[in-house]
């Protein structure tokens, strides 16, 4: 049997069967920041956040949400999940914005990846929506903060 997760004994990539495992409660957090140039974050903020696009975070937390939702149509390996809760929050610390997406599930899986998806498209969209000020922009940082519930719970990235 292979150590690796996703690849079977012949070495066939495939996905886990979670038939067995089960149904708990998870949740999953991650979080990425977005980092702009000081005049363009002086723009923005000047602008109440609107760009000739629309309004940026509104529409990035509705792409986040969206694409939470549809992780398994882009990864994959990764279950479908009727998923409980999506929360895509935005919060502009000095020239950054640092995006949060929360996702809750009750499953035989986890919601990791539908969290760091969340946070990544959110991000991405708030690039789209800001590109024509500057394609300074830089996306960072994009890590699972915690999860809970399965087989272990993670509290900050790369800690179990």
């Amino acid at each position: 049997m292979s150590a690796l997760t996703h690849v079977d004994a012949a070495g066939k990539p495939t996905m886990v069967d979670v038939g067995d495992k089960p149904v708990t409660q998870r949740t999953a957090v991650a979080e990425t920041r977005v980092r702009f140039p000081a005049a363009v974050a002086g723009t923005l903020r000047q602008a109440q956040y609107a760009t000739a696009k629309g309004p940026v975070f509104q529409t990035a937390i509705i792409a986040g949400v969206m694409a939470a939702k549809r992780t398994h149509e882009l990864i994959p390996f990764c279950h479908p999940l009727g998923l409980e809760r999506c929360d895509v929050a935005i919060d502009m610390q000095g020239d950054e914005a640092v995006v949060r997406c929360t996702v809750s599930v009750h499953h035989k899986t986890g919601v990791e990846m539908e969290a760091l998806t969340g946070a990544s498209i959110a991000a991405l969209t708030i690039y789209d929506m800001c590109k024509a000020l500057s394609h300074a922009i830089v996306i960072a940082e994009t890590r699972l903060v915690e999860k809970h519930g399965g087989k272990r719970d993670v509290t900050a990235a790369g800690s179990a």
